[in-house]
């Protein structure tokens, strides 16, 4: 099949002056200081956005305050009706958003369209509904009477104020909608800064927020490199950060806010999440589900599974069968609907990816399939298998964040468990059996955030979903996101 045809929309919004979007509306930004966006499928320039100046944090700082003071006045059902407005508005122009999120990311069209676009606007529907369902409590206090009188108490729950939301490459459309939709349906206002990768989505999406109603300054988008996500957060006019991104950076966020001014943090950091394949797992099902796991979007997923951990008596036979699979995937344009695996999102990571491949060699680990750059234009690498020497392995311990997924076998149950555990992350693990009640008495064993059984990486908005030890800070989803957004008041009353 041939490429998908880009929207007239798609190649004028392409071609537009790109600057920040402040106050409800587009603000040119410096001429000379300019990011060139690329096409990672060709290695094109597509577009040019702005390089923040201080001048252009303190403006969208200055929009987000004003903007705070009437979002956070306006009544919870006319803020869950905009976010609605807004879900609509987002699949109504599905095509486009998604085919600029694959010009800019290298996604293949129909996963820009299923999850950037379509689980976009339902996630954006769920935090809508909770507009109407943020609560505080009632108390009786416990304090004495001297006098006759009596003591009640509450809570409420108020929006923290203005917040940063700093997203990654890897999903720029939906991970900028669970932020911006946690902060609006709380009552905050928000300034996103996306990755200079892949700022152009939430660009047209700022837009389609202002005709959805948001009043301007609620919803503010800076674009620039890290310097500019830094001196948001430092900025006296800020309350909170949202971090979506790599540990090493995350650590790094963390240490700003708490410098800064106790900025709050939520950090959403990845890690090396572990898949365990007990002894009684179908081989077909594993090599389905490591696909599931660690290939999807070329592995550029948080969540995304790296260590593989099968049982020693079917961890060849499982391999053998995963490099069926992949022998069999299409690899292309990620324009073309019959592609099946695309590139990676820019040409550092690609690089990145080629030096893994270098160290598994130089360790004499064993390249089952894969382990090169496609001689390609544009980031394309090879879906690929390694089978470790031994726990310590580079590719069982660094985070690869890429398609490649690294075997060792085990021999027992309780040395599964030891190897899932064995890493300073803790976002996601998956374990697959046809044995429920062993599944469910493994579970509280394994030190992760989201465990699954017989799935791994898809997420649902009513699920909370964070990392524990190194893999992050606070939760999303769920009602758990409610205490991240919010101050809790406390009210005492003598009558």
């Amino acid at each position: 099949m041939s490429d998908v045809v880009l929207l007239p929309s798609v190649n004028k919004f392409l071609g537009r002056d790109h600057g920040h979007y402040i106050d409800g509306g587009f603000s040119a930004g410096s001429p000379t200081g300019k990011i060139t966006v690329v096409n990672p499928a060709d290695g094109e320039a597509i577009a040019q956005v702005s390089e923040a100046t201080l001048g252009d944090i303190d403006h969208a700082v200055a929009s987000a305050n004003a903007g705070f003071k009437v979002w956070s006045k306006t009544s919870p059902a006319a803020r869950a009706a905009v976010l609605f407005k807004l879900a609509d508005l987002l699949e109504r122009n599905r095509e486009e958003l998604a085919q600029l999120e694959t010009c800019q990311s290298g996604k293949i069209i129909q996963i820009s369209r299923a999850f950037e676009v379509d689980q976009a606007a339902h996630f954006l529907r769920y935090y809508a509904g909770w507009a109407t369902k943020i609560t505080g409590e009632t108390i009786t206090p416990s304090l004495p009477s001297f006098a006759g009188e009596r003591y009640t108490a509450f809570t409420l729950r108020e929006p923290v104020g203005v917040v940063v939301g700093i997203v990654p490459w890897n999903f720029s459309t939906m991970i900028a909608i669970w932020k911006l939709a946690s902060a609006l349906t709380t009552g905050c206002s928000i300034i996103i800064k996306p990755s200079e990768f892949t700022p152009l989505t939430i660009l047209r999406i700022a837009e389609l927020a202002t005709e959805a109603g948001l009043p301007p300054g609620a919803l503010n988008v800076v674009t620039g490199s890290g310097a500019a996500g830094k001196a948001l957060i430092e900025h006296a006019g800020t309350n909170k950060v949202s971090f979506t991104g790599s540990v090493p950076t995350g650590i790094a966020v963390g240490k700003s806010a708490m410098e800064a001014k106790l900025t709050r943090s939520t950090l959403e950091l990845g890690g090396k999440n572990s898949v365990g394949f007990l002894r009684d797992v179908d081989l077909d099902k594993a090599a389905d589900g490591i696909i599931e796991a660690g290939f999807l979007h070329s592995g550029q997923i948080c969540a995304a599974a790296e260590r593989f951990f099968a049982h020693r008596s079917q961890i060849e036979p499982i391999m053998e069968k995963l490099a069926q699979r992949l022998a069999t995937l299409k690899i292309g344009s990620p324009m073309d609907e019959s592609t099946q695996f695309g590139p990676v999102t820019n040409k550092q990571h690609q690089q990145k990816l080629a030096g893994f491949f270098e160290t598994a060699r130089a360790e004499n680990s064993t390249i089952v399939y894969g382990g090169k750059v496609i001689d390609r234009p544009g980031c394309y690498v090879e879906p690929t298998i390694i089978l470790a020497n031994s726990a310590s392995d580079t590719l069982l311990n660094e985070e690869t964040f890429g398609p490649i997924a690294t075997f060792l076998p085990y021999d027992t149950e309780e040395e599964l468990l030891h190897l899932m555990n064995d890493t300073p992350y803790g976002l996601s693990a998956s374990i697959w059996t046809n044995d429920l009640s062993k599944a469910l008495r493994l579970i509280p064993e394994i030190k992760a955030g989201t465990v699954w059984v017989n799935m791994h990486t898809l997420l649902d908005p009513a699920v909370p979903f964070g990392g524990v030890k190194a893999s992050g800070i606070g939760r999303e989803f769920g009602a758990a996101f409610l205490e991240d957004y919010t101050e809790l008041k406390s009210v005492m009353i003598r009558y």
